[in-house]
């Protein structure tokens, strides 16, 4: 099984070439839109245990993408990075935000 540590590592360098704003569990004050705060938050549903034993661990978590870009073609390059990691995703939900102004799409994932 390869290490959840590495395994975090790459999927945030992969979404790391989506935008040029990208952030770990939260994101400075002052970041200028577009920008991508992802977050894992534990174990997914899909883990595997096989012999009293860790078969296979999959990763549950979060990705909202903040824009100001209608049709802004990010979203398809950060559901490409989902859909080339193997992982089982979904869109949760896509808002604009009145206070903002900003386009606000979130996933949920589990890699």
């Amino acid at each position: 099984m390869t290490s959840l540590q590495n395994r975090l590592r790459a999927f945030g360098a992969e979404l790391a070439g989506t935008c040029s704003e990208v952030w770990h569990y939260n994101r400075p004050t002052r970041t200028r839109p577009p920008f991508l705060v992802w977050a894992e938050d534990g174990e997914g549903d899909m883990s595997l245990n096989a012999d009293n034993a860790k078969a296979e661990q999959t990763i549950h978590g979060y990705i909202d993408y903040f824009t100001l870009t209608e049709f802004d073609s990010a979203v398809d390059d950060i559901q490409d990075v989902l859909a080339a990691h193997g992982s089982e995703w979904r869109l949760n939900d896509v808002q604009k935000e009145e206070e903002t102004n900003l386009l606000h799409y979130s996933w949920e994932f589990n890699i």
